[in-house]
């Protein structure tokens, strides 16, 4: 069982930046695939952000790539999502995601294993 508990919401004007952290109580913490989803109010949760195991491997959304940067810590059992240059459409809560085995198919949300219990990122524009 891995817990996961998300840090750094809140409320931003446009084009401001906010980081979000997500702690991870895994023991084998290195083993999974790492991610970030969001969901906007009547919106299915998308994929946002992920980096594989080592953490030398990152994907991004179309839509938020050169803004956002996903990075992990394994010594600290940590992952964190540095937004910048933040709109109004990135409105919604993020999940940190964790994903056991392939880095392939991270972005397809029934794949993941564990969900962390969202923090709110409000945009006002």
């Amino acid at each position: 069982q891995v817990q996961l508990v998300e840090s750094g919401g809140g409320l931003v004007q446009a084009g401001g930046s906010l980081r979000l952290s997500c702690a991870a109580s895994a023991r084998t913490f290195s083993d999974y695939v790492m991610g970030w989803f969001r969901q906007a109010p009547g919106k299915e949760r998308e994929f946002v952000a992920a980096i594989n195991w080592s953490g030398g491997r990152t994907r991004y959304a179309d839509s938020v790539k050169g803004r956002f940067t996903i990075s992990r810590d394994n010594a600290k059992n940590t992952v964190s999502l540095q937004m910048n240059y933040l709109k109004s459409d990135d409105t919604a809560v993020y999940y940190c995601a964790a994903k056991y085995g392939s880095w392939y198919d991270i972005e397809r949300t029934v794949k993941i294993n564990y969900w962390g219990q969202g923090t709110q990122v409000a945009v006002s524009s």
